[in-house]
This record gives C-alpha cells, sequence and structure tokens, in this order.
C-alpha cells in the first residue's frame, strides 16, 4: 500500500516508491528477468494490463496490482508489489489479493479447473514474520502431514529488505539493499547485473521529462 512520500521529487525515490516500481516494472525485459529470478523458472514472454489500470491504483492508494501473465508453458499469472514498513496487514491482505486474481481468471458458470497457477510476491521493507529471513514462500499444506500440498497452484512469496539470513544468494540481496538505497553510489559498488540493468531504467525514469511531470500530478 502507498506511503505518502515526503520526497516531492521523483529523483530523490528509492525503488520502494511504488510510483517508480511501477515504472520501472513495466520495462518487458527487466520484468522478465527479475521474475525469473525471484520465482527460478523460465519465461518466455510476459503480458501486461492496460497501464491506466496500474495509474488508478495509485491514485487511490489501494497499491499497485502489477498483474502480469507470464508465458512460461503452465498458464501463470503473477502480481508483484511494494509492502513498505509501516504496514503490517500483508497476510490478510494477501487474501483479497489471491480473490483478485482468481477473479479475473473465472467468470461466473466456468469451470473452477480454468483457474491459472499463480504467484503473489510482497517486496517489504520490513520483517513481516520477525524471523530474520530474506524470504518466506507460503503454499496451503495439511497441518496433520507437511508433506500434503492441497493443490491450488497459488503461491505467496514475501521478501524481505531487513533479512540476515541466507535464503537467497548475493545478486539477490543486493537488489534487496538496492530497493532502499536507488543511487548511482551503490550501484557502483555492486556486482550484480541485474541490479545494473534495473538502475540504467530508473535512471532512464527520472530523467524523463513526461515521466516527472505524471508524478507531480500525483502529488498534488
Amino acid at each position: 500500500m502507498r506511503d505518502c512520500s515526503t520526497r516531492n521529487n521523483l529523483n530523490d525515490l528509492n525503488l520502494e516508491d511504488e510510483y517508480l516500481f511501477t515504472k520501472v516494472m513495466r520495462d518487458r525485459e527487466i520484468c522478465c528477468k527479475l521474475l525469473e529470478k525471484i520465482l527460478n523458472i523460465q519465461i518466455k514472454d510476459i503480458i501486461f494490463p492496460a497501464s491506466q489500470e496500474t495509474i488508478d491504483l495509485v491514485l487511490n492508494n489501494k497499491g499497485v496490482y502489477a498483474d502480469i501473465c507470464l508465458n512460461d508453458g503452465k498458464d501463470t499469472v503473477c502480481s508483484c508489489e511494494i509492502q513498505l514498513g509501516k504496514y503490517g496487514d500483508s497476510p490478510k491482505r494477501s487474501r483479497l489479493h489471491q480473490e483478485h486474481i482468481d477473479y479475473d481468471c473465472v467468470t461466473e458458470g466456468q469451470p473452477y479447473g480454468n483457474l491459472r497457477k499463480s504467484f503473489i510476491i510482497y517486496i517489504c521493507t520490513f520483517d513481516p514474520f520477525q524471523m530474520g529471513r530474506d524470504i518466506y514462500t507460503f503454499q496451503n499444506i495439511c497441518k496433520e502431514n507437511p508433506d500434503l500440498l492441497l493443490g491450488e497452484d497459488a503461491t505467496i512469496l514475501f521478501l524481505n529488505t531487513k533479512g540476515a539470513s541466507e535464503d537467497v544468494d548475493d545478486e539477490m540481496k543486493e537488489f534487496l539493499a538496492y530497493i532502499e538505497n536507488t543511487t548511482d553510489s551503490f550501484v557502483s559498488g555492486t556486482s550484480s547485473q541485474l541490479v545494473r540493468e534495473i538502475h540504467r531504467k530508473v535512471t532512464e525514469v527520472k530523467r524523463d521529462s513526461l515521466v516527472a511531470e505524471e508524478y507531480m500530478k500525483l502529488l498534488q
């Protein structure tokens, strides 16, 4: 959900600001590479919803449902958004988020088999479960037999910029650090090619006068 940032200048934004995050993620190549990294899957292509829908969600302070159809051979849909530190309701929010995805996949009267495999990704600037992990991955399992999955093909992931474990590799750790330190100086010291590519897009977005004008209108 959107935090009313005190940063009035587009150039001062970190990637944790959902407006900047959404603009960067609209780059098909960047989005594809990041999702491949997070989900550890191969993606041939991605399809975005209408851009105006995303902007409307930002304006309404509802967060960014960056719903993306993945061409991975499994008819997968993915949603990725930023969650800022002042919000601690992400687990319950995920219930509504999943409903949002499923409602778009199946209209009234259609079989439930039409539901797509889904991933919901929250990139959190706080530790949502206070266990120090870099990533928390959830699927429904049987309480009596943890090896038994419900099999509804729905996965929820929480990435944590405040993590202090070895749950992810060095490149993902650098990306998570970059979320809150989206600067030239940080990138100059990174060994991550992914972070460098993302930063090139960030720089391009910040230098776009039309984007700057749109951002100022949102603030007003």
